[in-house]
């Protein structure tokens, strides 16, 4: 059942990033809309397409968040073996699991180093990594420095 799913999560959401589907969406409401003075505006008419639109938008969620997520795990899972198999930082694998301000902060200490400010500013991106992901595993009311990280 869960392959099911996932197969079919896949398809459809394959299915709905298609131009004639945006179409096909489009002549719908234009069509709706058309009707609106044969039905005088009335609730039952505007009822009809936001009930469609909600149960649609509804299952949509579900559908397209099941096959992001599968292509989020795929991806890190070739960019970590990227890592591995260079000679990057292991430092970075992982650094997904990190909240939303330590990767802002993260991103602009490499963008800082990747515009030339050489291996200083590289390893103090190194060390950095290394202290919110200690931070990450450790509780919270207290706090010690972690070990280097084994590096290649």
């Amino acid at each position: 059942m869960k392959h099911l799913f996932a197969h079919f999560a896949t398809k459809t959401s394959e299915w709905a990033g298609k131009p004639v589907v945006f179409i096909l969406a489009l002549m719908v409401v234009i069509v709706w809309a058309a009707l609106g003075p044969f039905f005088g505006y009335s609730e039952t008419w505007q009822l009809i397409i936001n009930t469609g639109t909600t149960i649609i938008t509804f299952l949509m969620v579900f559908v397209l968040q099941n096959a992001q997520t599968r292509d989020t795990r795929a991806i890190q899972a070739k960019l970590n073996e990227i890592i591995l198999t260079s000679h990057a930082e292991n430092r970075f694998i992982g650094i997904e699991n990190l909240d939303e301000e330590e990767l802002k902060r993260l991103d602009e200490l490499v963008a800082k180093a990747a515009k030339g400010r050489g291996e200083t500013e590289a390893c103090r991106v190194s060390e950095s990594i290394e202290a919110a992901s200690s931070r990450k595993a450790e509780p919270k009311k207290r706090r010690v420095s972690a070990k280097p990280a084994k590096q290649r």
